[in-house]
């Protein structure tokens, strides 16, 4: 049976918190928050087994750009999925997975939580740093890709979107996944059945269309199709694109709309049942 520290309300309407400096209350959370992830930050740039697979990793599969025709479509798409799929895994996923376990079996969690620190405050500092790497190595996805002939992006904002939403989606499966892994090592299991789900629907886009019925409600389909749609205008399993801006966004919807669904279950599913505390 899992055990949670219990949170005790006040009896009647508290006066906004103010600091030191005579700040809102909300102005002291971010302060809080800022704090917080700056130091989870530094911890992470200490760690260079981490820096490595956060940083260098997603970054290496743009080097299989050299390997085709300048402008290959197919090679593009495969590579710049790949790179993504890199770095919502490592920088966000799985690194917020190990430092939220982590520090819940040290007890750091319990502690930040008997202070003025609210939970929300704990969750955003710790998913803060990965999801600023993310976003960063996406961007310099952008630059290789292009520098190393990949074409222009057909809908900027869809790519983007790709990146956010899977980010957030990341964040929300780390913190369910933590919720039933009991310590970090166990991490290294339990992590299992996301990695598939955003593996299997990377590779699906081969798969014939009665098996494609069912994994592209998969994480890992929806955002395979978002950006060979929003980057590269390709259309289903095809090599050639076919879709111009306007119509990227109407096929689209679907993967969208999928990436949303596994963020709220993910978010609903964490909210229900997140440890604080070592499960004894």
């Amino acid at each position: 049976m899992s055990t949670t520290t219990p949170r005790t309300e006040p009896t009647a309407p508290a006066a906004p918190a103010t600091d030191a400096a005579g700040g809102s209350g909300r102005g002291a959370g971010v302060r809080r928050v800022r704090g917080l992830a700056r130091a989870n930050a530094t911890l992470m740039t200490r760690n260079r087994l981490t820096l490595l697979y956060a940083v260098v990793l997603p970054v290496l599969p743009l080097v299989l750009l050299l390997t085709g025709p300048r402008g290959d479509v197919a090679v593009g798409a495969a590579t710049v999925v790949t790179a993504l799929m890199m770095t919502l895994l490592f920088p966000v996923y799985y690194n917020l997975l190990s430092q939220f376990v982590t520090r819940r079996d040290e007890l750091v969690l319990k502690r930040l939580r008997t202070g003025e620190t609210r939970d929300a405050e704990i969750l955003v500092a710790l998913a803060l740093p990965g999801l600023v790497v993310a976003v960063t190595v996406s961007l310099v996805t952008v630059v290789v890709a292009l520098a190393l002939g990949a074409p222009a992006p057909v809908n900027p904002v869809l790519y983007a979107g790709a990146v956010l939403l899977g980010a957030l989606m990341s964040v929300a499966l780390a913190y369910w996944t933590a919720a039933w892994t009991r310590n970090a090592e166990a991490a290294q299991m339990t992590s299992l059945p996301v990695i598939l789900l955003l593996v299997v629907g990377q590779v699906a886009v081969g798969f014939p269309d009665s098996v494609q019925r069912w994994t592209d409600w998969t994480p890992g389909a929806a955002l395979t199709a978002l950006v060979r749609i929003g980057w590269f205008g390709l259309d289903d399993g095809s090599t050639t694109p076919s879709l111009d801006l306007a119509a990227t966004w109407s096929v689209g919807l679907q993967p969208v709309l999928v990436l949303v669904l596994w963020t709220a279950v993910g978010l609903d599913l964490a909210r229900r049942s997140l440890r604080w505390e070592p499960q004894r």
